[in-house]
């Protein structure tokens, strides 16, 4: 990981014992020899392009970063990449890496997932993830649809979404997977979009730089199954009114034209319910506008600011981090324990314990 980093006025010091290169790499060093096979227009190749771009920033030996990802078109990130990786079950991507993570802490290890792998079979694995603070980087794909399989609705599908498996619209309320994660306690949340290299990698670096686990959810493309489903956060004019840019230490406002604060708008809370909305500003309310903490202990802030998005139009949809504070590494946790057990009992006899009283012996 690096250093440090700094956003805001904080600055996070994520200490690692990851292997720095040896020589000085580029984006080069990071393609594998492999053909990228996606459906051509996929927003998957934006973020693999970003994430290649990115990587040597972390100045890591190659050697010692690792993907890992379950099923769906996202999961053939790993293939991609010119680290070490893993292809894994549907699902089951975090406890893979979870296991990975706490076993080895000389690797920086990485999440590729989706909203159908992530949210559905593998959801009971992610938010336990979230919860521990595992010391992971989760980036979920977001496209509101199963591309792998053609076409199903998935958990992130919006409410009347018809689709192959919902001729008539689907009936689930979507998950948010940004308040989803603020709600398991996550302690780093993000959201970016495909199409926002700047952004995207701006997101990266920070996830990159937080000790624990770090969720970045990525709005990504499927122009065959489900193309254009972010288009008012991608359109310049509409982006305007849709788009709510977080930064840390500056009041949430935007639309047009920010500089002169004319007709631009801001989130302030509501005096009478304690809720978060959206406002016009004006000079007599603009003191109200909301300055973002993305370091605050309490995550019922960014929890408000997550509800913010209309599910359908995607109307004020919030980017950025949501949620950023410091929480106990479970990695670091799990080596301290250890380490103790051994200084007060020795290491232990993997034989002696699998021969213990408490086994049984059965005759046929």
């Amino acid at each position: 990981m690096a250093e440090t980093t700094t956003e805001g006025t904080g600055t996070i010091e994520a200490l690692s014992l990851v292997p720095k290169a040896e020589a000085k790499q580029s984006m080069k060093d990071f393609k594998s020899d492999q053909e990228v096979r996606w459906c051509p227009g996929c927003g998957d190749y934006a973020i693999l392009a970003a994430v290649q771009g990115f990587m040597p920033e972390l100045g890591l030996a190659k050697e010692n970063i690792v993907f890992v990802s379950g099923i769906g078109c996202s999961s053939r990130f790993p293939y991609y990449m010119n680290t070490y990786g893993m292809h894994s079950i549907h699902g089951r991507a975090p406890a893979i890496a979870t296991g990975l993570a706490s076993s080895r802490q000389d690797l920086s290890v990485w999440v590729v997932t989706g909203d159908g792998d992530a949210l559905s079979i593998g959801g009971n694995h992610l938010i336990h993830a979230l919860r521990r603070n595992v010391n992971l980087k989760i980036l979920l794909f977001n496209n509101r649809i199963y591309g792998l399989t053609k076409g199903q609705y998935s958990p992130t599908s919006e409410v009347g979404k018809i689709t192959k498996s919902t001729p008539m619209g689907s009936l689930d309320a979507p998950f948010n997977p940004v308040s989803l994660a603020i709600g398991a306690e996550a302690s780093f949340v993000a959201r970016t979009v495909d199409s926002d290299r700047k952004h995207l990698t701006e997101v990266l670096r920070q996830a990159a730089a937080h000790p624990g686990t770090a969720l970045v959810e990525i709005y990504q493309n499927c122009n065959i199954f489900n193309d254009n489903a972010f288009e008012a956060l991608k359109d310049k004019q509409q982006a305007e009114e849709a788009v709510i840019r977080l930064q840390h230490g500056q009041q949430i406002r935007f639309g047009a034209p920010l500089e002169s604060g004319l007709g631009s708008k801001g989130v302030v809370r509501d005096s009478l319910t304690g809720d978060l909305k959206v406002v016009t500003v004006t000079p007599e309310n603009e003191s109200q506008v909301l300055v973002h903490d993305a370091h605050a202990p309490s995550p019922t802030t960014a929890f408000a600011l997550s509800r913010l998005a209309d599910p359908d139009t995607l109307h004020h949809t919030p980017i950025g981090v949501l949620r950023s504070v410091d929480r106990p590494v479970y990695d670091t946790q799990m080596s301290d324990q250890l380490d103790t057990a051994i200084e007060q009992n020795g290491k232990g006899d993997l034989a002696a314990l699998l021969a213990g009283g408490d086994t049984w012996t059965v005759v046929g």
